[in-house]
């Protein structure tokens, strides 16, 4: 109850909290609230760039599509793929941190070093070059995130987990004779678990960002898929005049991130008594 009543007092934390569920409710039941579903896919040309009216809340694009149910129908493949990406990194970089953290010699510098290489170069950059070799698609966008956002959980994992090493009630494990096993994920996980939810958290609103990015620049999600991103690739020619096109797409991803973004940062806080003294 003390962790959920420093939870309420941090204003931004909860906004994030409220946008975040708002989004996920949006995902689980907009798909059968929608007003033109057969708008979503299918294409009229006689309703083309129509504005947000009372009919059409968000307008329509270049094709005649209801743009509205265009951004509900994405709110699901977006959260669907920043869920997985995060799990697939999450999957590959906590095991490899608590092995390198915990253990020493060459598989644990050759796990280090493959890390340092993959954080040199901006994940961006390099998310954009994988995906160009493995083709355009939305599964292509998705593992080169996957491949590129696993690091970043290894080298938190890898940190936290050395701390721990050398603990008292670690020390008490191995004179136990426990196995390697058992300490690391049994007693080693758990403790690491806060730091891997808060990276996940702000993994999620990233990951998000990044593969509209990704649409937009054309590596990502093909069409007619509601990819936001692609949604404001597809509208930017028409800009300005068919303003409404872009800018609701736009929203989306701007409230979808910052409600992560300031969940994310909130549970950090709450978290690492360190930077909660800092800031008080």
């Amino acid at each position: 109850m003390l962790i959920v009543r420093k939870f309420l007092r941090d204003v931004a934390a909860v906004l994030g909290f409220v946008i975040i569920c708002v989004v996920i409710g949006i995902a689980i039941f907009g798909p059968f609230l929608l007003p033109h579903p057969d708008l979503v896919f299918d294409s009229d040309i006689l309703r083309r760039f129509e504005p947000p009216s009372a009919e059409f809340w968000f307008g329509t694009d270049n094709l005649g599509r209801d743009i509205f149910s265009r951004v509900i129908i994405g709110t699901r493949g977006a959260l669907m793929v920043a869920l997985t990406v995060v799990a697939i990194a999450i999957a590959i970089g906590v095991p490899l941190g608590i092995y390198a953290g915990y253990t020493t010699g060459w598989p644990a510098e050759v796990i280090m070093r493959v890390t340092d290489v993959f954080l040199a170069v901006p994940q961006l950059i390099l998310a954009l070059a994988i995906a160009q070799l493995a083709g355009r698609g939305l599964g292509s966008a998705m593992a080169a995130l996957a491949l590129t956002y696993w690091p970043f959980f290894c080298r938190t994992v890898y940190a936290e987990t050395r701390r721990l090493r050398h603990t008292v009630f670690i020390e008490a494990l191995q004179g136990l004779g426990a196995s390697k096993t058992r300490i690391l994920f049994v007693h080693v996980l758990p403790n690491v678990a806060s730091p891997i939810i808060v990276r996940a958290t702000v993994g999620m609103g990233f990951t998000i960002l990044t593969t509209a990015l990704l649409g937009f620049l054309g590596v990502g999600a093909t069409p007619p898929n509601p990819d936001w991103g692609l949604a404001i690739a597809e509208s930017r020619e028409y800009l300005p005049d068919v303003w409404w096109a872009a800018t609701f797409p736009g929203l989306a991803i701007l409230i979808t991130v910052l409600g992560f973004n300031l969940f994310g940062d909130g549970l950090r806080d709450l978290i690492d008594p360190k930077l909660r003294r800092s800031r008080s």
